[in-house]
């Protein structure tokens, strides 16, 4: 069963190991995923975030461009394996020439700086999808807050704080170029004026399913109903804190089995129906210890679903039909 995931931080983990002076690569490493383990699972195409902590730098677009520097240098260096994608055609290149495809993405739109022109310039670098936050607020909106009660972080829903004037015009450019509109890490009002100021599919590229795990991070079942409405494609998080609450004890959830993903799936398809799901595991981003163990093991997860039901083309789907329609649409 190919796979096409929406989102993982190994460029991130590349580029930390590379700063501290080691020499990981894509090729094969510790990580979760790596292109020898990508074939083992049967991938077709994985997005790469760039990935900028803004609370740990003050140069967060110089960081980004640094990243991106690992990321072109380690895709070149084995191309013969695996191919940069900037349009559809070029997927359909990859796939007929048996070669596996990567998209660069951004997670975190505080590296444009609040200046439409740095957005322009990672599209013409290649960048073809962005979060507009991450977990920090910036110059285009805020991510869901967080309380801390007698040491412990809650995360909540946080329905005030609207995209800024600036965040719109990014949306407005956005959608101009044919960069992918993410809404993941972005806060429950500025998701809804996601909805409220673009016409296109638009993406929550690593994001579950709210009623089932209350973080403010998933999607409400209003929020998965209005983007199947749209067309556009949720990708299911690995994460356990995503898929799973925290225990009677009030202890996180620290193993990530594939059941509760599929269990997630299978709300998201009553919810919004089967063409609103795809994947997006947040590989190399989550510290939960996974079933599948990485990215090789991903067939076990179709395994699950078809245990629990789905059929043969409801799987193809969610593993790569349904994002590759949005691809085709939107690049």
């Amino acid at each position: 069963m190919n796979v096409v995931d929406m989102h993982c931080d190994t460029i991130a983990e590349l580029y930390r190991n590379h700063q501290a002076g080691g020499n990981a690569s894509i090729l094969e490493n510790n990580l979760h995923i790596d292109l020898k383990k990508m074939k083992k699972g049967d991938y077709l195409l994985q997005n790469f975030a760039l990935f900028v902590h803004l609370g740990r730098t003050e140069r967060p677009f110089d960081c980004a461009m640094e990243m991106a520097d690992v990321f072109f240098t380690e895709m070149e260096a084995h191309k013969d394996k695996i191919g940069i994608v900037r349009k559809w055609s070029e997927i359909e290149e990859n796939r007929a020439m048996d070669r596996m495809s990567a998209m660069l993405t951004l997670e975190e739109g505080g590296i444009c700086q609040g200046e439409i022109s740095l957005l322009r310039d990672f599209y013409r670098l290649g960048a073809r999808m962005m979060t507009l936050t991450w977990n920090f607020q910036n110059e285009l909106g805020w991510p869901n807050r967080t309380e801390t009660v007698e040491g412990r972080t809650r995360f909540l829903p946080d329905t005030e704080h609207g995209l800024t004037e600036k965040g719109i015009a990014f949306l407005e450019e956005m959608e101009r170029l044919g960069m992918i509109i993410d809404i993941s890490h972005l806060n429950d009002a500025g998701i809804w004026d996601v909805f409220k100021y673009t016409k296109k599919p638009f993406v929550a590229s690593h994001s579950n399913a709210r009623t089932l795990a209350s973080h403010p991070r998933n999607l409400t079942d209003k929020m998965i109903r209005a983007l199947a409405d749209r067309g556009g494609v949720a990708g299911i998080n690995f994460c356990a804190s995503f898929l799973r609450d925290h225990d009677e004890n009030g202890m996180e959830p620290s193993y990530s089995y594939c059941r509760d993903m599929v269990a997630h799936m299978k709300h998201m398809k009553q919810v919004g129906g089967i063409g609103c799901i795809g994947l997006g595991s947040d590989f190399d981003g989550i510290g939960s210890t996974l079933e599948m163990g990485d990215c090789s093991g991903m067939q076990m997860l179709a395994d699950e679903m078809s245990r629990e039901g789905f059929k043969t083309g409801e799987i193809e789907a969610v593993f790569y039909k349904n994002v590759l329609r949005l691809y085709k649409e939107l690049l």
